[in-house]
């Protein structure tokens, strides 16, 4: 996940109340202490608080609300109605100044909702770059979403939980508090998640289920035979034949000797596995 922000430079454009721009619409309320580049479009009747940051080429559709210590990367689309950087639902929450940080080239579609994190947490919610995260989604405080992912529908994250690179959210799905779902998974429709689930896997379903592996996903991606060749092997070790979990963890450790391109693939996997706190879906 890679969530520099290279295009928001210090000398960036301080557009306030009153400040005219051609990119800022006459009736947008932009705090005059919130940093926004030049290049930056906002919208008729968008709201922009103090401590936010917006990057060059991002573009504000009408009437969102851009609040708390919020961090916009370059060239986002954030569509009409949008909230970023509200205070998060948690009623421990006491007025800490934590943070939303989005990287660029997101597309955010209208009544998004993505809210800052918790001191009890690393007081951050994340989103990487190049994501697609479609209307009505939700990503609660403490969140961290990856980069190249997809948010359909009113995808709903609560605290906590992360989302891997190129993992595929399908609409209506909810995803438990801390729960994590790896890279290249692909969540069907109305998903009920509340374990972890392992890379490259396809599940769907409440209860959910493990229906397979994202192989349509996988070549897309470029994967190469011989790597989707050791992830079905994993796959086979996890779900299919009866193991333990300690005990397919073992065959898949020994997996690089007759995979050796696949070795990043197979550390992957077991990284996520040994990580887990909630247990994986099986």
């Amino acid at each position: 996940m890679h969530h520099a922000h290279r295009c928001l430079k210090p000398q960036g454009v301080q557009a306030g109340v009153g400040v005219s721009s051609s990119n800022i619409h006459s009736t947008a309320l932009v705090d005059a202490r919130a940093r926004v580049d030049g290049t930056a479009r906002i919208g008729a009747f968008c709201v922009v608080g103090p401590d936010v940051q917006i990057g060059a080429g991002t573009e504000l559709g009408p009437h969102c609300v851009i609040a708390g210590h919020t961090t916009l990367g370059c060239d986002n689309r954030v569509a009409a109605f949008v909230s970023l950087g509200a205070p998060p639902q948690d009623k421990k929450y006491a007025g800490e100044p934590t943070r939303l940080v989005v990287g660029d080239r997101n597309t955010i579609r209208e009544f998004c909702t993505l809210n800052t994190g918790t001191a009890q947490d690393a007081g951050v919610t994340t989103v990487g770059n190049d994501n697609w995260i479609m209307a009505y989604v939700h990503i609660a405080h403490d969140c961290v979403v990856g980069d190249h992912t997809v948010l359909a529908n009113n995808a709903t994250l609560a605290g906590h939980v992360q989302v891997g690179d190129h993992a595929i959210i399908g609409g209506l799905t909810g995803i438990h508090q801390f729960t994590h779902v790896g890279a290249h998974v692909m969540a069907g429709f109305a998903s009920h998640i509340s374990q972890d689930v392992p890379p490259f896997m396809m599940v769907d379903g409440n209860p959910l289920a493990v229906r397979g592996l994202n192989l349509e996903g996988l070549r897309r991606r470029g994967f190469s035979p011989a790597r989707i060749a050791a992830i079905k092997q994993m796959h086979r070790l996890l779900y299919r034949q009866g193991l333990t979990l300690e005990a397919a963890r073992s065959a898949i450790a020994a997996l690089p000797a007759q995979h050796p391109e696949a070795a990043d693939d197979i550390a992957l996997l077991l990284a996520f596995v040994a990580a887990s706190t909630r247990g994986i879906a099986r």
